[in-house]
């Protein structure tokens, strides 16, 4: 690893809110200071081919960590590692408390219900209602209940809550397939807050919006992580949108972790060690 990584892997071992204090920490500092997941040494392939190949990551609770690299770095596959969907062929993977390299099937269940996610085409039911759409965050602990009106009254108040927190309560009868792209990705959102989730993964959850959406769509997934004290992990493909909105920066080039440090520390002419000369650079200029 040369000269240049090792600065940038130096720094991260902590979100900056975390810096020292004169007086003695608090309860709730200390819960801050423990990462709700840890990823150690993570190898994982695919028909004997790596992907990832050492990663280590560190997610605390009130930040949002950006993940970048090129197209096939393994932004995805370390996302889908955090869930148990990813062949772990090496290392350790724990998430809020769940070891998943050695979860049983039901034990996976519950660990996916605990994580929110946000997918890049929003994953909704176009012809269902944004309320009802919001209300299927609930179905894992809902028991035998069905989407025709089943959900409980607490149930409804609090997605109508969410909807008014994400600011499109007025669009709650709606078919979901009639709002902006936007606005489908804040149903979204809402969404993966009904299940209640101790880490909220968002992969490529701009991708498909212009760069006025994609903005406050990101301001808002910092503004949860940040009063919620959920850490978000985001997928992103323009630099300057990670550098804007993130706490930190993970960096992939071919499955290797290259750069993990505040973003404060960081701007576009250190991130491009992330892209060959190959690579297309939009995301570097966008």
């Amino acid at each position: 690893m040369n000269t240049i990584v090792k600065h940038l892997k130096a720094d991260a071992a902590a979100p900056a809110l975390l810096e020292r204090s004169a007086l003695p920490p608090t309860t709730d500092t200390l819960r801050q200071m423990l990462p709700l997941v840890t990823v150690r040494d993570l190898r994982v392939a695919y028909d004997e081919r790596p992907v990832l190949d050492g990663v280590d990551l560190d997610l605390f609770p009130g930040e949002m960590v950006a993940l970048l690299g090129a197209s096939g770095s393994g932004k995805s596959t370390l996302m889908r590692s955090l869930t148990g969907f990813a062949p772990v062929s090496g290392g350790s993977v724990r998430v809020a408390g769940h070891d998943v390299t050695n979860l049983a099937r039901r034990e996976l269940r519950t660990l996916r219900a605990e994580v929110g996610q946000v997918f890049q085409q929003f994953n909704l039911i176009p012809r269902m209602s944004v309320l009802k759409n919001v209300l299927t965050g609930t179905l894992h602990g809902a028991g035998a209940i069905n989407l025709v009106g089943g959900f409980s009254g607490a149930h409804r108040r609090r997605a109508l809550e969410l909807l008014d927190r994400v600011g499109i309560a007025h669009k709650a009868k709606e078919p979901a397939r009639a709002l902006s792209g936007g606005q489908q990705q804040r149903v979204a959102i809402a969404r993966a807050l009904m299940q209640q989730p101790q880490v909220i993964l968002a992969d490529e959850p701009v991708a498909s919006l212009d760069p006025k959406l994609a903005d406050s769509v990101l301001a808002l997934l910092r503004q949860i992580a940040a009063e919620d004290g959920i850490p978000v992990l985001v997928s992103l493909h323009v630099l300057p949108l990670a550098l804007a909105h993130s706490s930190r920066i993970v960096g992939l080039r071919h499955g290797e972790m290259l750069v993990s440090a505040r973003t404060c520390d960081l701007d576009a002419a250190k991130l491009a060690v992330l892209y060959d000369e190959g690579d297309d650079h939009d995301d570097l200029d966008a």
